[in-house]
């Protein structure tokens, strides 16, 4: 294990700091105007807020410069930014299957983490404040320095203002949120690891032996961090154990004793969080219990990890009392809000009932295990920073759980509708609902509009049958009228043929009987004023003009050939 992973060599000529200031401001400066070309006022504006600071803190420190052979890059920095990466990647993933906005969840992610980072170093400070000679130490991040849930405060109320301007609520951001807080965990005490601080108290002499390598740290050389020459728990043991047999150990060793390596635990930790969070997104009931469930989670085991820490820089707040009576009974008070809050997530009754049995035993066996012997001295002890943290927001985050649980029960639906991750989506459902009735009206007019063409089109086409139709009847009556003439006029001619025919004969016949035929004339012409009378009276329709002539014609065909 070493605080330095690599180091990487730097030219002859000073390094100045306004460079990379102005670097951050031409960044924000390109960042703003995409935002402005989508059209995304707030995320410009903060773009160009952080252009702005940046611009002025190259100006106030344009003459400070980094002078140096080579630049190291420390293990704890480089493992808290891939823990920001891949809470990056695991945040906005999980936002967009839950339905949030993803450019408003990565401006929300950038402000937490600078927020979380803030409150961490914060609350180290606050703890610490003899190791912060000037201004200029609390940027030395590289050296560690961070408190967990500084980070986790920090990033609440960063996020909680942010989503707040946005109208969207918290606990929707929060369940999608804190695996990357699990991840990070993961991620980070492997580097606290490799720098060595936050170690924890010795081992016994039946620790098993890996136990005790892993717990072991070096000396490191001199000058390979500005403050101590050696690693946290080395420089620790050296200073309670100078002049004693334990500290010449120590000095010929050149490593500190072995001691409970805390934050592989945490490390650990982590990743039992990160895979329960994932597993109960599954089975999800309610808007914020994933980020309750984790907050109850990770306070008790933080707690239990605080009493096995070591190191100084964590502070101690609260009543100092007797150890027997503090730790069993913030136990008891995480159990109690385990059996009457969480538990509730149980589905299977029988197990339900183990598990709240079960909470019962840490406060009990803590007990035991921390009663002074009969007339013994009792062992004082206070609650440190992290503890008091941990034992304050497990029982709220416990007692919020079961009152969301149980208005989940009544209305299961409601639970996890649009309606419960803010004003928002209220909002856009409702433009939604609007531009979907729009389309429903518009659709509906066209439908009307085509309907109505449709029906003009059907008109135009039946009158222009009606049309052609009258048209080929009127056709077929003027053929029809011009046949009958000329079949009339046709037999007329036959009729006067016959006639001529007729008279030839007569007058062959004339020169016989004169008389017969003087008599035959008077009685013909006599027929004919009947038939012509008779004809007259019945005033024979038009289309029946050409029968009574053809019926004349054959009276007077016949009258001849009786003469």
């Amino acid at each position: 294990m070493h605080p330095i992973l690599f180091r990487i060599p730097l030219p002859k000529q000073p390094l100045m700091l306004w460079w990379a200031l102005a670097a951050v401001a031409a960044l924000a400066v390109v960042y703003g105007l995409f935002a402005m070309r989508k059209q995304d006022r707030q995320t410009a504006g903060v773009a160009i807020a952080v252009a702005i600071g940046a611009g002025i803190a190259a100006y106030v420190w344009r003459g400070t410069k980094y002078e140096a052979t080579n630049l190291p890059i420390y293990s704890y920095g480089v493992m808290l930014g891939v823990s920001l990466v891949v809470g990056w990647y695991l945040t906005l993933t999980l936002a967009e299957r839950d339905g949030l906005p993803k450019e408003t969840m990565a401006n929300c992610y950038v402000i937490t983490a600078i927020c979380a980072i803030a409150g961490s170093r914060l609350l180290y400070v606050a703890t610490n404040p003899d190791e912060f000679k000037q201004a200029s130490d609390f940027f030395a991040l590289r050296r560690g320095g961070l408190v967990a849930y500084g980070g986790f405060v920090g990033g609440y109320l960063g996020s909680w203002a942010y989503l707040r301007s946005q109208k969207i609520r918290l606990l929707p951001w929060a369940d999608v949120a804190v695996p990357s807080l699990a991840s990070g965990l993961l991620v980070t005490r492997i580097g606290c690891y490799l720098f060595g601080c936050d170690f924890g108290k010795r081992l016994p002499e039946t620790a098993p032996e890996f136990l005790k390598k892993l717990g072991t740290f070096p000396h490191w050389a001199q000058g390979t961090l500005e403050g101590g020459d050696g690693s946290p728990a080395y420089v620790r043991h050296l200073e309670l154990f100078r002049g004693s047999p334990l500290g010449a150990d120590i000095t010929k060793a050149n490593a500190s004793l072995p001691v409970h390596p805390t934050q592989i635990y945490e490390s650990i930790v982590g990743l039992l969080l990160l895979g329960f969070l994932l597993w109960q997104r599954k089975n999800q009931k309610f808007r914020g219990q994933i980020f309750f469930s984790f907050a109850f989670s990770y306070g008790v085991l933080r707690f239990l990890l605080e009493i096995i820490r070591d190191d100084t820089e964590r502070g101690s707040v609260g009543p100092v009392m007797g150890e027997h009576i503090l730790v069993p009974g913030c136990l008891l008070l995480m159990s109690l809000g385990f059996i009457f809050g969480i538990a509730l997530g149980i589905k299977n009754p029988t197990m339900r009932t183990v598990a709240r049995v079960v909470a019962l035993i840490p406060p009990v066996a803590a007990y035991l295990v921390l009663r002074p012997p009969s007339f013994g001295a009792t062992v004082t002890t206070q609650l440190s920073t992290s503890q008091l943290i941990g034992l304050l927001s497990a029982v709220a985050c416990a007692v919020a759980y079961g009152i969301y649980w149980e208005a989940a029960r009544k209305a299961p639906k409601l639970a996890m509708s649009p309606a419960t991750l803010g004003e928002f989506f209220e909002e856009k459902e409702a433009e939604e609902d609007r531009l979907a009735k729009r389309k429903k009206s518009r659709k509906k007019a066209e439908d009307a509009v085509k309907a109505a063409r449709r029906d003009e089109s059907a008109d135009e086409e039946s009158t222009a049958k009606a049309k052609a139709k009258g048209k080929a009847e009127a056709d077929d009556e003027a053929d029809d009228d011009a046949k009958k003439p000329s079949k009339a006029s046709d037999d007329e001619g036959d009729a006067s043929k016959d006639e001529s025919d007729d008279s030839d004969d007569d007058s062959d016949d004339e020169s016989d009987s004169d008389d017969e035929s003087d008599s035959d004339d008077e009685s013909d012409e006599d027929d004919e004023d009947e038939s012509d009378e008779k004809a007259g009276d019945e005033k024979p329709k038009p289309d029946e003009k050409a029968k009574a002539k053809d019926d004349k014609s054959k009276a007077k065909t016949e009258t001849t050939d009786e003469t």
